[in-house]
């Protein structure tokens, strides 16, 4: 890679960035003390956080994926909300409804869970394609419409949408175009045997805090400061040869054939124009958490496999040949050539 064609400028000198920087520091180490072992969940939550996106987190039971949204919210000003997604969950129940009020001789709007600014959807391949459309349009509208009126959401609005990859009898799954609205689709594994351990302290320290009524209660993060880095994380510098490599990763999830006409054979389906945005803005995100003003192709490649898998859909071809999302990213990361 040769850095001359990247027209990088030098690294912002401490001065304005440092205090957000510096916040954004705090806030993730606070996290990492709390949820052991998923430094990439954390990674990829601040990352959805600054680049205004939603995430879907696929992992087994147990591996802190309600723990994690649930620190996240206690050290941000924001409230959070937790619906546990059944087959027998109603939109209404999400959303919100209508309540005649006798006395006053009209409906009134009750709220649901769905206007709290963070808000985990824990299973949500286990509500049908009604509830799972109700949640995937105010994520994409950023509103809520019950009868005649529309009900905006926060201007801080953030999803974790969580899946199950153990069961899937009696599951919806969700198709290819709602899962196109989540801006990254984050796979979580066990932790390590050291993580495991830290994970059995801290599990035992809890316990002890809790007999003794003892917490500790994080600093928590202004939703002015939110916003202040997500302008910050848009004005970071991209070089024309660096977005026309994130361009072309999606062009060639379309049509990989001048590059590998096994591999275009092998896709059915590419990511959409949403895709492109959400790379843009997930590199920028990824690069400003480094603490540089400038994206780099490493930005592009480190987050790619995130945004990309759930948008890329396999040949029915490659899916018998073992091929899922995941490989396919992984053989297009090696077949585009850096800049």
């Amino acid at each position: 890679m040769d850095s001359r064609n990247l027209e990088t400028p030098h690294d912002a000198p401490p001065g304005r960035e440092s205090r957000l920087h510096t916040a954004f520091r705090g806030l993730r180490d606070g996290l990492a003390a709390e949820i052991v072992g998923q430094s990439a969940l954390i990674d990829r939550l601040l990352i959805a956080l600054l680049a205004d996106g939603h995430l879907l987190v696929e992992g087994a039971p147990g591996l802190a994926k309600t723990s994690a949204i649930r620190a996240l919210a206690s050290r941000l000003e924001a409230d959070f909300a937790r619906i546990q997604f059944t087959p027998d969950l109603l939109p209404a129940d999400l959303t919100g409804t209508e309540v005649w009020r006798p006395q006053d001789g009209r409906f009134e709007f009750q709220a649901g869970p769905v206007f709290h600014p963070i808000l985990l959807a824990d299973e949500i391949n286990r509500a049908p394609a009604k509830v799972q459309s109700a949640l995937l349009e105010a994520m994409g509208e950023r509103q809520v419409t019950v009868g005649r009126a529309t009900y905006p959401l926060p201007t801080l609005f953030l999803v974790m949408a969580t899946q199950n990859p153990i069961e899937q009898e009696g599951t919806f799954p969700l198709p290819e175009a709602q899962l196109d609205r989540f801006l990254m689709h984050v796979r979580i594994g066990y932790p390590e045997a050291e993580a495991e351990a830290q994970i059995l302290k801290l599990a035992r320290d809890r316990a002890r805090n809790a007999m003794r009524s003892q917490a500790d209660t994080p600093a928590r993060l202004s939703l002015e400061d939110v916003f202040a880095a997500r302008a910050e994380v848009l004005d970071l510098h991209l070089a024309p040869a660096v977005e026309r490599y994130l361009i072309e990763l999606t062009l060639a999830s379309r049509d990989a054939s001048r590059y590998d006409a096994d591999l275009a054979r092998r896709i059915a389906w590419g990511a959409s124009p949403r895709g492109s945005i959400a790379l843009e803005r997930c590199a920028r995100a990824h690069a400003w958490l480094a603490g540089r003003d400038y994206v780099t192709p490493d930005d592009v490649r480190a987050i790619a496999p995130d945004v990309l898998r759930h948008r890329l859909l396999p040949s029915y071809e490659a899916t018998a040949e073992g091929w899922d999302g995941d490989r396919l990213v992984a053989e297009l990361l090696r077949q585009v050539p850096l800049p």
